[in-house]
């Protein structure tokens, strides 16, 4: 077995040079997440590069919107005076995710890199096609009450966790990421990839890539949103549907609208036939409605999970009524 390694980066070049050329490098962030899977021995790599010490966390105005560092731990975003006024969806759905003690030590770009909490995929007795391609997926004919019922394969099935991303995806979000070859910015509605025929690849980075930050654009819907998780119990739990939304709406009438899902997607999912319903139309109950109708169309629920059809259409029409200024 080759030697445990571990280093901190003395910058995010140096970073992406200790991780890009060995494939079982991994960069170590909170730590939140990877401790977890490490001790699973669902994830085993052998070099950790600590960027910790990156000068990453930063919080600020940014070509008319807020550039977050990708250093940046969950509360000081949620709890940031200019992110609750600007973008209320965004730390409501930081607030509504894990517990404190997590929110303090986790990253947003970990955030964003989080893995399922599918509990075949922690579990190396059960085969899995995102941990082992080709192994197969037990949650088709397994117990599925949590898994995904929008964006799912033949080869998984498994939800995105993430809380934040959702509410990102729901703003433009555009992640900014540094690797080998330079930088690019990647929308963050196709930073996360379907699960398809390769789902052990869920999202578009390539190996030593790092994220830097997350780009937030000044919006004329943004003030006005809302993130609305419905979950098993309060205290902390993943969601079970969950909805962030924002609407511009001008004399009654909705003139543009974001509408994004967590808890029933295989990645934090866009609801674009939504969304296309609700612009241009007077903000009210039969608007909702039909948008929410539109929203799950294309699902396939799985034999424990048809519940989240409805649970999904309720959460979306409720989180529009409270955003909309009707609740």
């Amino acid at each position: 077995m080759q030697p445990f390694s571990y280093k901190k980066a003395g910058g995010a070049d140096n970073a992406v040079a200790l991780v890009s050329p060995q494939e079982q490098a991994a960069y170590l962030a909170g730590g939140t997440s990877l401790i977890d899977l490490m001790k699973l021995n669902v994830q085993t790599p052998q070099h950790l590069v600590d960027i910790n010490p990156l000068p990453l966390s930063k919080i600020e105005m940014h070509n008319n919107g807020v550039r977050i560092g990708a250093m940046a731990r969950n509360s000081d975003v949620a709890y940031d005076a200019m992110i609750r006024e600007r973008y209320p969806v965004l730390s409501e759905a930081l607030l509504s995710g894990a517990s404190p003690q997590l929110r303090n030590m986790a990253s947003v770009g970990g955030n964003l890199l989080q893995r399922t909490r599918c509990y075949y995929f922690r579990d190396t007795a059960f085969p899995c096609n995102k941990r082992v391609p080709g192994s197969g997926c037990p949650a088709i004919e397994g117990h599925n009450r949590i898994h995904a019922i929008l964006g799912g394969s033949d080869r998984c099935i498994a939800t995105h966790p993430s809380d934040m991303a959702v509410a990102m995806v729901a703003l433009d979000a555009v992640v900014q990421i540094r690797g080998s070859k330079g930088e690019r910015s990647v929308p963050l509605v196709d930073f996360h990839l379907l699960p398809g025929e390769t789902p052990e690849r869920e999202t578009v980075l390539q190996h030593g890539e790092l994220i830097v930050a997350v780009d937030l654009p000044g919006s004329p819907f943004a003030r006005r949103s809302h993130y609305l998780k419905v979950r098993d119990r309060a205290s902390y739990a993943f969601a079970m549907a969950s909805v962030a939304t924002a609407l511009d709406i001008q004399n009654g009438i909705i003139r543009s609208a974001r509408i994004a899902l967590g808890g029933v997607g295989t990645k934090p999912w866009r609801a674009y036939a939504a969304e296309k319903l609700l612009v241009n139309k007077p903000a009210n109950e039969a608007t909702f409605q039909a948008a929410a109708n539109a929203a799950v169309a294309g699902s396939k629920p799985q034999k424990y999970n048809g519940f989240k059809v409805e649970l999904t259409k309720r959460t979306i029409v409720r989180a529009l009524f409270t955003v909309g200024g009707m609740a």
